[in-house]
């Protein structure tokens, strides 16, 4: 039996990027329940690629009952919906089996990877006063996107004089507000910009200067859409709301490696149950963003643990 439903977390401050702000996430939770065990899965419906809870929630439920993972890759397009199913039938397997999804997967052991947090986008006054209350954390990520970003980045920069930053405009800049930018990121540190340019509308990165390493997100689904990135990114972004779950997560990761990418692994603004498979597609990733718990007032229990050494492996009563 699979079963889908809707819930809502409340995020512990307004989150803004440069398509909107949301006070909550919204979230689907897939069941999956075969010979009295249940598997868990989450995925979060996203409406920049035509994703709503309902479309989502009907996908899932129109899926048979009994399918498996091999037969979900072709069942459903990469997105949202095969995501929470995929997770939610590793959970299964590995629940049935008594085994740790890793272990099924053939993968090492995983152990906490170092996940940047996230400062939503706001005025200079109060993103400066955001990096200063979060100075401490190793990598900041600053969601930008905007023609008068370069106030922003100043004030970032001054509240937290010792942070590793990154930057992801969402698709918010054009090819000349980015040359104009690129300059100003190097003498401030930012280690990396993430989507500069729309997703379709990005040719122009394999004609400009990347001074600066450039991470697809938009533009980077799953492994068909590899060939199109080459000469325009250095680093892909695997998001399993993107990518459809964890087995083509790892396949993506694997085909992006051998074409030369480097790795980041990010989120929706999910709970932990979203991101604990993520976290072993983060093993080895030169940046992960696995930060959407920490952006909730209210969370799974059991919950991921967060500490100093990052973002851990989930423990099975959660998932895997």
């Amino acid at each position: 039996m699979i079963s889908v439903r809707a819930e809502s977390f409340r995020l512990a401050e307004v989150f803004t990027i440069a398509r909107g702000s949301r006070t909550e996430a919204q979230v689907l939770t897939v069941e999956v329940t075969r010979g009295g065990v249940t598997g868990r899965g989450e995925c979060v419906p996203y409406a920049r690629y035509g994703e709503s809870l309902d479309s989502v929630a009907a996908q899932i439920t129109g899926l048979p009952a009994d399918i498996t993972r091999a037969s979900l890759q072709s069942a459903l397009p990469a997105g949202a919906a095969r995501n929470a199913v995929d997770c939610a039938l590793w959970d299964l397997e590995a629940k049935a089996a008594g085994r740790r999804v890793w272990e099924l997967a053939g993968l090492p052991a995983p152990g906490p990877v170092l996940t940047a947090f996230t400062l939503s986008l706001d005025t200079p006054e109060k993103m400066r006063a955001a990096a200063a209350k979060n100075a401490h954390r190793p990598l900041l990520k600053i969601k930008l996107g905007t023609p008068d970003d370069m106030a922003r980045l100043e004030a970032v920069r001054e509240g937290a004089p010792s942070a590793r930053i990154i930057v992801d405009a969402n698709e918010g800049w054009t090819a000349e507000v980015y040359a104009d930018l690129a300059p100003h990121l190097l003498r401030l540190g930012v280690q990396m910009v993430e989507q500069p340019l729309p997703a379709g509308d990005d040719a122009m990165l394999a004609e400009i200067d990347r001074p600066l390493p450039v991470c697809a997100d938009e533009s980077c689904h799953d492994r068909a859409s590899l060939a199109a990135l080459t000469g325009k990114y250095d680093m892909i972004n695997i998001k399993l709301d993107k990518s459809g779950g964890l087995t083509e997560g790892l396949a993506l990761r694997n085909a992006a490696q051998d074409r030369g990418f480097g790795i980041m692994v990010g989120c929706m603004v999910g709970t932990s149950l979203a991101m604990a498979p993520a976290v072993l597609v983060a093993q080895g990733a030169k940046v992960v963003d696995l930060d959407g718990p920490l952006l909730l007032a209210e969370d799974r229990d059991p919950a991921l643990k967060y500490d100093a050494a990052g973002v851990h492996p989930p423990e099975p009563e959660l998932w895997g």
